[in-house]
């Protein structure tokens, strides 16, 4: 087994399902009895509040890169098992931040989790490279449009110039009349395919009503796929023993 318990989700192109992919993925591992915190690294254009129907509250991560809070204080319970590290709206509190504290922050939130998914922005950035060299393991995100994969596939190479290293490809909104086979492109990109996530109209209803889709539908085609992929994570890393099932904070 290997000791990856940090992911960084990450996709070149926006709209791919980076954040649902994240909040998801995490969601199920924590059905599983571990403590799982997902970080909103998306410093400028934050929106992974939404898709947990979270307040904030007076602490985001834009006043812990700012040094204006502790991580704990921005620290949110969602539901058992799940925390969110939410990022700030106002950008005159982006305007504070330090990227250069992220690593700081997940040295805290290793020592108190099982499993930590940093939702990476879109684009080429300091702030959106910088979590693919610190996590343990990035997690790409793609369609199977061409556009989605020629832009994932510059994040592959981000990941290799910031002495990252990629866990694997997750495809989604997949069909079975795609012209792009996942497989296919997980080879050619010289990764692992971690799972494909079918297209599925379940996906946007639980992004309204602000509750992960494995909690609001968990038989839908979507919530399957984001389990599997889960479970394939959760095999492939050492956590054997969830802090949870422990007690340990």
């Amino acid at each position: 087994m290997t000791e990856q318990h940090v992911f960084a989700v990450a996709s070149g192109k926006g709209g791919v399902g980076k954040t649902t992919t994240a909040v998801n993925v995490a969601t199920a591992i924590a059905g599983g009895g571990y403590r799982v915190a997902v970080v909103d690294a998306d410093l400028g254009m934050a929106n992974m509040s939404g898709l947990l129907s979270l307040d904030p509250g007076d602490a985001t991560l834009h006043d812990v890169l700012a040094g204006e809070a502790e991580v704990g204080e921005a620290t949110y319970e969602v539901a058992r098992g799940i925390f969110a590290i939410p990022s700030g709206e106002e950008l005159d509190t982006y305007a504070k931040t330090d990227a250069r504290g992220l690593g700081d922050v997940l040295d805290d939130l290793e020592g108190r989790f099982d499993y930590v998914f940093l939702d990476v922005g879109a684009g080429i950035s300091h702030e959106t490279v910088l979590p693919l060299g610190v996590a343990d393991g990035v997690i790409l995100v793609a369609t199977p449009e061409p556009a989605a994969v020629n832009d994932v596939a510059k994040t592959r190479d981000l990941v290799e110039r910031a002495d990252g290293e990629v866990a694997g490809l997750v495809m989604t909104r997949t069909r079975a009349t795609d012209a792009m086979d996942p497989e296919e492109v997980a080879a050619d990109l010289g990764v692992d395919l971690l799972g494909t996530v079918p297209e599925d109209g379940a996906v946007r209803g639980s992004l309204y009503a602000g509750v992960p889709l494995v909690v609001q539908n968990p038989e839908s085609k979507a919530s399957i796929g984001y389990r599997r992929i889960a479970a394939r994570l959760a095999d492939r890393t050492g956590a054997t023993q969830p802090k949870a099932a422990t007690g340990e904070d």
